[in-house]
């Protein structure tokens, strides 16, 4: 169990996990389709994350890459096809993070704002392009910002980002 967790109820924790597969069908999808590529490399940088990324959020990870697949595929099942409409939904259900986020410890709260962020990023660049050229196209560019999430910013000074 992640610590700072704790206190939230089961359906804050489950969007917290739910959130990753989400951003992969917002910005692998917003071009219409979820390619293998983009299939394969986002749950891979939800195992590499699990032992390679700050430490405070390997567990999260781990936890993440349990069921990815599945909670993947139970999300494609459920969402619309039609590209609007879906990112529409997801966008409703990660804006929910914004009531959640503040009730967690500040640089924890921050860290996870941030791996969501470079999350979306390396499902973006996943989807190819020549030499890493156009690897990111307009309408994932147009998403990739997760614009429907409130930035965390810190207050306190850590490692990572002085103040």
């Amino acid at each position: 169990m992640i610590p700072q967790f704790e206190h939230l109820n089961e359906t804050e924790k489950e969007l917290m996990y739910d959130a990753i597969p989400l951003i992969t069908i917002l910005i692998a999808c917003a071009d219409g389709e979820l390619t293998n590529r983009e299939r394969s490399w986002s749950e891979k940088i939800t195992r590499i994350r699990s032992y390679s990324y700050h430490e405070s959020l390997r567990e999260f990870y781990m936890n993440v890459g349990k069921n990815y697949q599945e909670k993947l595929d139970s999300f494609l099942e459920e969402l619309p096809l039609n590209v609007d409409r879906r990112t529409a939904i997801i966008s409703e259900k990660l804006r929910t993070l914004n009531a959640i986020l503040p009730k967690l410890e500040e640089v924890f709260a921050w860290r996870y704002y941030k791996g969501l962020l470079s999350f979306a990023k390396h499902v973006a660049k996943s989807s190819g392009g020549f030499l890493g050229w156009s690897a990111i196209n307009e309408s994932e560019r147009k998403l990739l910002g997760l614009d429907m999430i409130k930035p965390v910013n810190l207050t306190q000074k850590t490692e990572e980002e002085p103040i």
